[in-house]
């Protein structure tokens, strides 16, 4: 059993373990992962990092990645529904996205439920994020529809 008697002692004990628990707990959920999104019309999402893997779907302009890892010019990303692949970097940039994740969601004119409904997207329905305020995004479409839409209904940033 340690006893400290020397308070001086104590008090850099205790601030050496707060920085530990920091370290070691507070800061890894802390720190927002990377993300990215599609800069091309449609790109490649492959099995591994290189071109002469399989190509295990497409995506579109805008939508938006987490990234998980990295060889080389490739990204290891994951979409919002977990399925993870390779993308090539050039083909990507930080432009913040989102995409919708729930069936259908109502997309209003200002940054809550009391907002009139502007117009509504379905799942897999990708948006320009424009600017975020208390549990809200305001985002715009490729179309011209600008309008908000809660947070808790989309995936990216």
């Amino acid at each position: 059993m340690l006893v400290v008697r020397n308070f001086s002692v104590a008090r850099r004990l205790l601030w050496c373990g707060c920085v530990a628990w920091l370290l070691f707990f507070a800061l890894p959920g802390m720190v927002q992962a990377k993300m990215v999104a599609v800069d091309r019309d449609r790109i490649n999402v492959r099995s591994g990092p290189g071109t002469n893997y399989t190509i295990l779907w497409h995506i579109d302009r805008g939508y938006p990645l987490q990234v998980i890892g990295a060889k080389g010019a490739w990204y290891r990303v994951r979409d919002f529904e977990d399925d993870v692949g390779w993308v090539y970097k050039p083909l990507t940039a930080e432009r913040a996205h989102v995409v919708v994740k729930k069936p259908e969601i109502n997309v209003r004119s200002g940054p809550g439920t009391n907002y009139r409904i502007v117009a509504k997207a379905r799942e897999g329905v990708v948006f320009r994020t424009v600017n975020r305020q208390k549990g809200w995004v305001k985002v715009r479409h490729e179309n011209g529809t600008t309008g908000w839409v809660a947070r808790n209904l989309v995936w990216g940033w």
